[in-house]
């Protein structure tokens, strides 16, 4: 069993840049003017792959050789595609001044932030939704349906707030993003046992994964370049931050004060990053 830590590892050292260079890829093909539209494909695109990993494991199982031949077909294919088009992606570097990801944080802290606390809220509710319906008595098989709802808000709804984006601005979207999934925290605890639950869920997984969508966008509008792929190397980084943060400090604050420890401590992170935004603008 010791050996699957090291083979984890190994996984993450060798898909992370697959993550990193997609997001590159696509923020400089993406035409401006069309960017919101775009990136909320990929977003979509990216939620569904997240969906789609246990759902294979439902059709074939976890033992023997099936999942690990979809696994090994999955990345066999990836490399096939990556193969046909290497020669017509587009070269990012550039002979200017170049950035590191340290170099990086600075130029783009709120972003960066934001990215913490859209991975931190999608991590932390995955984990701890089922617990928190505990609390209220309500079946596993419920808080499962739940969970699948907020991902498929996150799936059919990326698109739509990046069309928003292109009307309005990424950063008064995510704004707006992040004001809804506040609202939510409030109304978790409200609707948890009536059937409004249901739609309240569905948009609370599109805007809390639309932070980090609306992060994109504006990461492709404000850099190129070097300082682009530091971006989101840094944007990773920051992904792996809050999923490692924010999930343990909810699960703590929930053995504290029980089932509320959930939406007080997503709703203040969201409401400081709020908080955070507003005042950045008002400095600017």
């Amino acid at each position: 069993v010791y050996l699957w830590f090291p083979l984890r590892f190994l996984i993450g050292v060798v898909t992370n840049p697959l993550y990193v260079l997609s997001e590159i890829w696509v923020i400089a093909l993406a035409p401006p003017s069309r960017r919101g539209r775009v990136m909320g494909v990929y977003s979509t695109v990216i939620s569904a792959g997240f969906a789609a990993g246990p759902l294979c494991l439902l059709a074939v199982g976890t033992e023997g050789w099936p999942p690990f031949l979809v696994g090994i077909f999955a990345f066999v294919f990836c490399g096939g595609c990556l193969a046909l088009v290497l020669g017509r992606l587009p070269k990012v570097d550039e002979a200017g001044q170049q950035v590191s990801v340290m170099g990086f944080m600075p130029k783009a802290w709120l972003l960066l932030a934001a990215v913490v606390v859209a991975a931190g809220f999608e991590q932390a509710v995955l984990a701890l939704l089922p617990v928190y319906g505990t609390h209220y008595s309500i079946a596993e098989a419920s808080m499962s349906a739940l969970l699948s709802t907020m991902i498929a808000g996150n799936i059919a709804m990326q698109v739509p707030l990046g069309l928003l984006a292109e009307r309005l601005t990424a950063r008064l979207v995510r704004f707006l993003c992040v004001s809804l999934t506040v609202l939510g925290c409030v109304l978790l605890p409200l609707l948890i046992e009536t059937p409004l639950i249901w739609p309240c869920v569905f948009i609370w997984g599109a805007v809390s994964y639309g932070i980090y969508t609306m992060s994109i966008i504006e990461l492709g509008e404000r850099f190129t370049g070097s300082a682009l792929v530091a971006g989101n190397a840094a944007f990773s980084l920051m992904w792996g931050v809050g999923g490692i943060l924010v999930p343990p400090l909810t699960g703590g604050v929930m053995d504290i004060t029980g089932a509320s420890g959930l939406p007080a401590t997503l709703g203040a992170i969201c409401a400081a990053l709020a908080v955070a935004t507003v005042l950045r603008r008002r400095v600017m």
